[in-house]
This record gives structure tokens, sequence and C-alpha cells, in this order.
């Protein structure tokens, strides 16, 4: 049982996390980018419209979260997506070079967090498997 608090615990958190920094960029823009202040209108739209998709990707987190079971499957799908943000920043690093210090720390954080989340994805479906059986 304690599998499954750790993962309804990163779930909500996933979820609240993610739609606090996509409403962060859709209203800041690129004063929400560290060294992107002048960038320019483009990238503003840009930043803006990743937030929005960010905050929607967070919902699904929160969607998530208010199941019972979590769905094993949602959490593998939505890491999945994490880890893609990751390797996007791993590609980025080996194209363009090193970013501001913060989006190295946010990378560090997406590969440390995508495999524990892929593991703990099924604690409680089998929690509550364990339950019924038991």
């Amino acid at each position: 049982m304690a599998k499954a608090k750790v993962l309804r615990g990163l779930v909500w958190a996933m979820g609240y996390a993610c739609v606090a920094i996509g409403l962060f960029h859709v209203l800041l823009g690129n004063a929400a980018i560290p060294g992107a202040g002048s960038a320019g209108p483009t990238v503003d739209s840009l930043g803006r419209f990743f937030g929005a998709i960010f905050t929607g990707y967070g919902l699904v987190w929160l969607w998530a979260a208010r199941q019972s079971p979590i769905p094993a499957s949602a959490v593998r799908w939505l890491a999945g997506v994490f880890g893609l943000g990751a390797l996007g920043r791993l590609l980025s690093l080996a194209v363009v070079g090193w970013p501001h210090w913060f989006q190295v720390a946010l990378g560090i954080v997406e590969l440390a967090l995508t495999p524990p989340l892929f593991w703990l994805a099924d604690a409680e479906e089998k929690a509550l498997r364990a339950q019924s059986q038991g």
C-alpha cells in the first residue's frame, strides 16, 4: 500500500505542478522562460501556446489522480510524454548546447522522475487486487 500512496502523491503533484507551470507560461510569455525575455513575439506566441498545452497535460494528471484506482495505462502514457520532453532537452543539448541552468535542472527532474512513474504506475491497481483477494 505504501507504493500506492507514493503513486497517488506523485500523480497529484505532477498535475498541480504542470497546471501551475503551464498557466505561468500562458500569463507571462517570454518572461516565464529564463533568457528569452527579448526573443520576440514569435517565441512569445509559441511559449504561451505550449503553456496552454502543458496546462492541459497537467489537467490529465489531475483527472488520473481522481480515479480509483489510478489507471496504470494513463500514468504510463503521461510518464512517456514527460520522458519524451526530457529526451527533447537532451537532443537540444546535443544540437545547440547548454541552456540556462534552470532548464538543465528541469531536465534532470524529468529524467529522474520518469522511471519511478513507470515503475509505480500499477501500484494502486495491484494494492486493490491484493485487498480483494486477501
